[in-house]
């Protein structure tokens, strides 16, 4: 079975955050776009990636159009032994661009694709691919975007409670922010602060000695620049609380920088990110040797969503991330929806699980 074709499909699905909002520099985003994979073959099958868009998806697009179609085409495709090799060559070939950033996202949406049609071959959901299963349902946390206002926080929190997530994450940078989730939410909630990297190494642990009544499970990224391992290792050996990191790291080789140099307690691995599958699976079992806890960054709607949840099928414990908003539509029929125990199922369909909605596709394609 070869590839015949590799596309990039630029979705983009408005959402209502509410009282929260999602910037990029002084731009509110009401929208969350995707850039979806589509790997074709003579056989018929079909795989699904995703490559980390965001505000950059005509960027992302043009990263898979230009570097990872012509790189696949006419391929082999591989099994799941196979996959990790096909990956790391397509690497070498275009290391020249950047190990990091915009040509890893374009290479993990075709990693997730592989995946995908691996395990579709089998006739297996992906996670029988990965290892043993242990979990078909994964607890949810309730990402917030910005609020700012401790009123609304509380109300928000608690709203989030009542639709049944057992975890809170903030993206907040003052400690009345903190604290006011904590109260709204109780002692026995775990409760996460993302800091989008704002901070020096002195600032951030004066920050987290605050917070410390409050017991956040970790403050995420707290400083700037988000790859200075060695001042993240000082922020957690000083500042009393759990560090998390990861969501800007690229590859299995800068994950073992950080956690060498001890900067977390909790790896963040993005999937759309960090290489696909293929890295994340790396991640994780350098994190489990080295007792780091994976908690995955994934805060999307596409493929990268169902990937996450394959993956986290099978470990013990991990939390997988939903963005705490209301979205026009859903490309798998709300079925990749927390429920209200919290918690989100496992596709146990062929592949990732879920064909995207052709309709949804279409209704929300940008030419």
């Amino acid at each position: 079975m070869e590839i015949t074709d590799v596309r990039a499909h630029h979705i983009r699905i408005p959402y209502d955050a509410g009282v929260a909002s999602f910037r990029q520099g002084a731009s509110a985003i009401s929208a969350l776009d995707m850039v979806l994979v589509e790997v074709t073959t003579d056989a018929g099958l079909t795989g699904w990636g995703d490559a980390f868009a965001y505000v950059s998806p005509r960027t992302t697009r043009s990263a898979v159009e230009e570097m990872i179609a012509p790189q696949a085409r006419g391929l082999k495709v591989p099994d799941a032994a196979g996959i990790p090799a096909v990956m790391e060559q397509i690497q070498r070939n275009l290391h020249l661009f950047g190990r990091y950033g915009i040509t890893m996202f374009a290479i993990s949406g075709l990693d997730i694709a592989l995946w995908d049609l691996a395990a579709k071959i089998e006739g297996a959901p992906l996670h029988r691919l990965l290892g043993a299963s242990k979990r078909s349902n994964i607890p949810a946390y309730a990402s917030l975007l910005r609020i700012g206002s401790p009123e609304n926080i509380t109300g928000e929190c608690k709203k989030a409670l009542a639709l049944g997530y057992g975890a809170i994450k903030l993206h907040e940078t003052t400690t009345p922010a903190v604290f006011a989730a904590r109260e709204a939410i109780g002692p026995g909630i775990p409760l996460m602060v993302d800091m989008n990297c704002p901070l020096t190494g002195e600032q951030a642990i004066a920050f987290a000695k605050a917070c410390e009544d409050a017991q956040p499970m970790f403050l995420e990224e707290p400083v700037w620049p988000p790859e200075d391992f060695t001042t993240l290792a000082e922020v957690r050996r000083k500042g009393g609380l759990g560090v998390a990191a990861g969501e800007n790291a690229c590859t299995e080789y800068q994950f073992r920088q950080m956690m060498n140099a001890g900067a977390v307690s909790h790896a963040q691995p993005s999937v759309t990110k960090v290489g696909g599958i293929t890295e994340f699976l790396k991640v994780a079992a350098l994190a489990d040797q080295l007792g780091v806890k994976i908690v995955p960054h994934s805060p999307y709607f596409g493929p990268g969503l169902l990937a996450t949840l394959h993956l986290l099928a099978t470990r013990d414990d991990g939390l997988v991330e939903m963005f705490y908003l209301k979205r026009e539509a859903c490309l798998w029929g709300g079925r990749a929806d927390v429920d209200t125990t919290g918690h989100v199922a496992v596709p146990s369909g062929p592949g990732l699980g879920y064909e995207p909605d052709r309709g949804v596709m279409e209704r929300y394609r940008v030419a």
